[in-house]
């Protein structure tokens, strides 16, 4: 027969994520935006079928194409198709955010829980730590890490992985707090729970929705750092086609060949855009103020 406590440490409430994702799909901003980062996904995954030119190869003969013709958006100063950069700029845009979030989601979410559920003397030690790296702006920290290991494609995951470690631990560490001293908590501890059977089986479910609302959001802030390590030159190295890189290389024929600047400068803002709505969308269906309930 189930005790009482047994009933209470099962609440029927971790669906809340379920509940909210069924409403996120019936808000039209959350829709729009996930068309439109489902296009540009598919568009990187398929780049090698989609793309018709190599994105390396350099024609020299065609450098400079305006859009139209056998370049559906032109060439570059070397005669590289620009469609077929974007493509393959894509994945590197997707990798390297994608990454670092989910990092940052499951390092700085940990911290987060740890230090809420422990409390005390670690829990300010380390949220005086989370406070120092929120002080500096997420471009800057990026730039210094990337200057000091180098523009590769792990220390870019890396560089942009640490600006977001402490927003996440503070995303996390605040619902703890409250979920600590809840009954089916005290529950689990009077029935002997190890200490991570109560993190990650039963506090764990109950701040899922919020961080993953928080990674929809820092989603699209790592793809405009990467975009702006790219822009100076502390991105993924030439002739490796980047969003932000190709953004650079356009400035610099901006008068004869603006299209170079202007599509890179596009794909960036769409996909910041898609990212950005459905984050917005997942928030007000996990915000019960939002909801009015």
């Amino acid at each position: 027969m189930s005790t009482a406590a047994e009933v209470e440490l099962a609440p029927t409430r971790p669906s809340g994520l379920k509940r909210a994702l069924a409403r996120a799909r019936g808000n039209p901003t959350t829709l729009a935006g996930a068309i439109i980062t489902l296009l540009i996904v598919a568009g990187a995954v398929l780049a090698p079928w989609i793309a018709p030119f190599d994105p390396t190869e350099q024609n020299i003969i065609d450098r400079l194409q305006s859009p139209g013709g056998d370049y559906l958006l032109g060439t570059d100063q070397f005669g590289r198709d620009v469609f077929s950069r974007l493509l393959y700029g894509a994945r590197i845009s997707l990798v390297v955010s994608l990454g670092a979030i989910a990092a940052a989601m499951v390092t700085g979410g940990t911290i987060g829980m740890v230090s809420g559920y422990i409390g005390g003397r670690f829990d300010l030690i380390t949220m005086q730590v989370m406070d120092v790296l929120l002080s500096f702006p997420s471009l800057i920290l990026g730039l210094m890490v990337v200057a000091l290991l180098g523009p590769e494609l792990e220390n870019l995951v890396i560089a942009i992985a640490l600006t977001a470690i402490a927003p996440f631990a503070r995303i996390a560490r605040a619902p703890t707090l409250v979920l600590k001293e809840r009954a089916f908590i005290e529950a689990g501890r009077a029935m002997g729970f190890s200490h991570l059977r109560i993190l990650f089986a039963h506090i764990l479910p109950n701040i899922l929705s919020e961080v993953l609302v928080m990674g929809s959001l820092w989603m699209a802030t790592a793809v405009r750092v990467e975009a702006s390590l790219s822009f100076i030159g502390l991105g993924v190295k030439p002739p490796t086609a980047t969003w932000g890189g190709m953004t650079r290389d356009g400035f610099e024929n901006i008068l004869d060949a603006p299209w170079l600047a202007v599509f890179p400068g596009l794909a960036i803002l769409l996909l910041v855009l898609g990212l950005n709505m459905i984050g917005d969308g997942l928030r007000d269906a996990t915000d019960p103020k939002l909801r009015n309930e």
